[in-house]
Formats: C-alpha cells, sequence, structure tokens
C-alpha cells in the first residue's frame, strides 16, 4: 500500500550571490507542492540578503554556516529541517513548478529512500543570459556513476532516515562531496530516478565550483576513487557529463 506523501524540507545553500538566491528562492515558491518549510544556509562573508522575497515561502530560516565547505552548509540545514524527506538546491540553480510533486509521490512509498529528477545544464553568461542547453536525462546506472557522476545535488532529495544513517554528507571533501553521498547511499538503497526535466542546472565562466581546476579538486577525486575502488577520474563539469551521456545515447 502507498503512504501519503512525505512532508519535503527544501534545503537551499548560498555563498554571496544574492541575486541568484533571489531567483532559486522565486522558483522554490513556484512549486505546486510547496515544501513544508525552506532553510537557506548561507555559508558566505557576508549576510544572505533576503529582500523582495515571494509571498508564498510561508515558513523561511536563514541559517549561518562559517564552514566555507557545501557539505557542512547542508549537514547544518538537516539537523535543523523538520520534513521527513530533504530536497537540495544550489543558489544559482533552479526548480520547475513540479519539482516537488514529482518528488513527494516518488517518496510515498515507503520502500524509496533516494530519488532524483532529470536536469537540463544551462550555460549562461555571467549576466545570466543563456547560452545554450544540454539534457541529462538517464536511469539509474552503477557502472556509469564508477566514472561520471550525472546527478546534480540540486536534483537530488533523500529520506532523512537514510540520511542520518550515512552522517549526512562527508564535510571532509572540499569537492565531490555529492558523488561520495550517491556512491555510500546506493550501495544500501537503489536511487529512483523521477522521469521529466524539472531541474535547471546553471553553468557559468566564473563561479562554478565544478570548473575549478586546481590542485584541492584533484585531491578530492583521488580520494574518492581510492575509497570506492574507482578508476581514475577525469574533471568534469555537469555540461561535459551531459555531452558525454548524449554522444553514449547516439553511438
Amino acid at each position: 500500500m502507498i503512504a501519503a506523501a512525505p512532508a519535503v524540507s527544501a534545503v537551499v545553500t548560498t555563498r554571496d550571490r544574492p541575486e541568484l538566491l533571489r531567483r532559486a528562492l522565486a522558483s522554490v515558491a513556484a512549486q505546486r507542492r510547496p515544501p513544508l518549510e525552506v532553510l537557506v544556509v548561507d555559508d558566505g562573508d557576508a549576510a544572505a540578503q533576503l529582500n523582495d522575497l515571494p509571498d508564498s515561502l510561508l515558513e523561511l530560516r536563514v541559517l549561518t554556516c562559517g564552514a566555507r565547505r557545501v557539505a557542512a552548509a547542508r549537514n547544518q540545514a538537516a539537523r535543523a529541517a523538520r520534513g521527513e524527506v530533504l530536497a537540495f538546491l544550489d543558489d544559482d540553480d533552479r526548480w520547475e513548478s513540479g519539482h516537488l510533486e514529482g518528488l513527494a509521490a516518488a517518496f510515498a512509498d515507503p520502500n524509496v529512500q533516494l530519488a532524483y529528477r532529470d536536469a537540463e545544464v544551462v550555460r549562461e553568461s555571467d549576466a545570466l543570459v543563456e547560452l545554450e542547453r544540454r539534457t541529462i536525462a538517464h536511469d539509474w546506472d552503477p557502472e556509469w556513476m564508477r566514472h561520471d557522476d550525472f546527478i546534480a545535488p540540486s536534483a537530488l532529495a533523500v529520506r532523512r532516515g537514510l540520511f542520518e544513517r550515512l552522517n549526512g554528507f562527508d564535510e571532509t571533501f572540499a569537492f565531490s562531496e555529492d558523488w561520495d553521498f550517491l556512491l555510500r547511499a546506493s550501495a544500501l538503497s537503489r536511487p529512483r530516478r523521477v522521469a521529466g526535466v524539472t531541474v535547471r542546472i546553471s553553468i557559468r565562466d566564473s563561479g562554478n565550483s565544478s570548473s575549478d581546476r586546481g590542485p584541492a579538486r584533484r585531491a578530492a577525486l583521488e580520494r574518492l576513487s581510492a575509497r570506492h575502488g574507482l578508476p581514475p577520474l577525469e574533471i568534469k563539469t555537469f555540461w561535459q557529463v551531459a555531452e558525454t551521456l548524449a554522444a553514449e545515447r547516439l553511438g
């Protein structure tokens, strides 16, 4: 028997990007199935600016996190959240109006512990003008996850019980903490894909951690590979992952 859809807490992480945060929160406010609450975790140098927010955001809390790591920010919000399901959104991404509705319906099945939506990766100028887009719409594939993470954090939701069992995101990872979390979580429960593009992943020339090619990013991938027995991993953005998936479908 399928139970009623559980309450969902929206966890939004932000760092010194007020314009992007407003855009992200507007997408949360536009949900056909509103979240139980919205937790904004501010991990920046300046206090998050929350002016001119949509009236439909009835319950919004702002938490301050000085760790300067997104894993710690998400974990802090998860500890404060009241919902049975946690849905994550980075401040430069957006949800379409049916995003939480589809996820909540999936979690009405008590066997579902982890779920994700399809996404479009949108290349934008620094002025937030769209240049082009690619789609990531792929069934759960553990072999693919061994070399490419195709599930963006903003597409992901997890049941609180599983999140707590895993102790959340590993805060010792400066990068790829989401990939590590997915690999650990999927070892305990198969993720459920909820088909349909409801996430917009923003990629810009500046301000994207996924574009970082420095030594800390490389060290994180080497550690991820060692922890999970993966082959040597390439640094890729979700834009590049979408291209690889498209090439596989055509091939």
